[in-house]
């Protein structure tokens, strides 16, 4: 790897900062562009170890009855925490993972990450904070699932994706329920009381007019 390259991978991960030049040298250590749609399946075994310079990937489950639960996503400077204890622990990928755009990877052979994980308390410590920091929101996820009004989470996923000034939103009914792990018919019953009310208009894959105030202020009050 030539030393553009090195210093790109190591301003999206200081953690590598301590690498010495020479080690970036091995020829398995690549970094390769991906097209969006590519996925990977539950149950693989990890033969690079995977770190993002550019793009996003959904990382979700799938439950037996075959609806989709989105877990986390990740974006430039961060990794798939299942991947890495996949890795670590010599089992299959516990989850599925999907590129939403076209991603730059940083691809690093099984055996040089356990030795560098070894050797380098940098990314030692970036892996495991990750790692507890999904704990955390994977957690909080469950717990939404298990315990918090649809409607609810429908309004959270609305405010996190629009703003004041930009109070629209492109995305289809199926998109928002395999995002929230819920089936699309709850979710267009949801929206329909939500235009009803008069706190959003309905189109063919938009929702427009999207009246934040009213929705934090439900939420607020806890009003659902």
């Amino acid at each position: 790897m030539d030393l553009n390259r090195i210093q790109l991978v190591t301003d999206a991960f200081p953690c590598f900062s301590l690498v010495p030049e020479a080690a970036w040298r091995h020829p398995d250590i690549t970094v390769e562009r991906f097209s969006p749609q590519l996925t990977m399946q539950q149950g693989h075994l990890f033969a690079h170890a995977a770190f993002v310079l550019s793009g996003k990937v959904r990382i979700y489950i799938i439950s037996e009855s075959g609806r989709e639960v989105t877990l986390y996503r990740v974006q430039q400077g961060g990794v798939c925490v299942l991947m890495m204890a996949s890795i670590l622990g010599e089992t299959g990928y516990e989850a599925s993972a999907q590129l939403e755009e076209e991603t730059e990877l940083l691809l690093l052979p099984v055996d040089v990450f356990k030795e560098w994980m070894d050797r380098y308390k940098d990314l030692r410590q970036f892996i495991y904070r990750n790692m507890i920091n999904r704990m955390v929101s994977v957690t909080s996820l469950v717990e939404d699932i298990a315990f918090k009004p649809i409607n609810a989470r429908i309004a959270e996923l609305l405010l996190r994706r629009t703003t004041d000034s930009r109070n629209h939103l492109s995305v289809t009914h199926e998109a928002i329920a395999i995002e929230l792990g819920t089936a699309r018919e709850v979710i267009s019953r949801s929206l329909k009381e939500f235009e009803k009310a008069g706190w959003l208009q309905l189109g063919r894959g938009r929702i427009a007019a999207i009246h934040r105030d009213a929705l934090q202020e439900r939420l607020f009050l806890g009003e659902w």
